[in-house]
């Protein structure tokens, strides 16, 4: 966790939202390193989850991530929890809770749902202090500029 945690710092002092993942591989190894990147790359799916699980897809070369586990400092969104349910990812380890856009405790709890394929095994609260500590921060010193 704590390389996501590393990877959400990077992306808050690029003045992205402040989210880092990593894809662990079932020996713990580690297969991607991501941050969220929307707003340089100007593209929407840019989310620290997407981008990890598209690294370690390509690293194993393969579209599923069967025994591996994501850390992630926030919650996933809809979009990330699907793209997780597609990558047969064993476990989800985040962070802080997303009331507002979380897509697995939260709003639409996409592995509740009985169409949903992959259920992985979900962790919420891993270093939730410290990723809401950062989020909280970044949004305040946002706000601040802004006036």
């Amino acid at each position: 966790m704590d390389l996501a945690f590393e990877a959400a710092q990077e992306a808050a002092a690029d003045g992205e939202v402040p989210v880092g993942a990593v894809i662990a591989g079932p020996d713990r190894q580690v297969l991607a390193v991501a941050r969220n990147r929307t707003l340089a790359w100007r593209d929407p799916t840019a989310h620290a989850e997407i981008l990890a699980i598209r690294e370690a897809c390509s690293r194993l070369g393969s579209e599923r991530l069967v025994g591996c586990d994501l850390f992630v400092t926030l919650e996933p969104c809809a979009m990330c929890a699907a793209a997780i349910s597609f990558a047969r990812i064993r476990r989800v380890y985040f962070g802080a809770e997303d009331e507002r856009m979380g897509g697995i405790e939260h709003g639409p709890r996409l592995f509740s749902q009985p169409t949903c394929h992959h259920r992985p095994e979900v962790y919420g609260g891993i270093g939730a202090d410290r990723a809401r500590d950062l989020l909280q921060r970044f949004f305040h010193e946002r706000r601040r500029s802004r006036q």
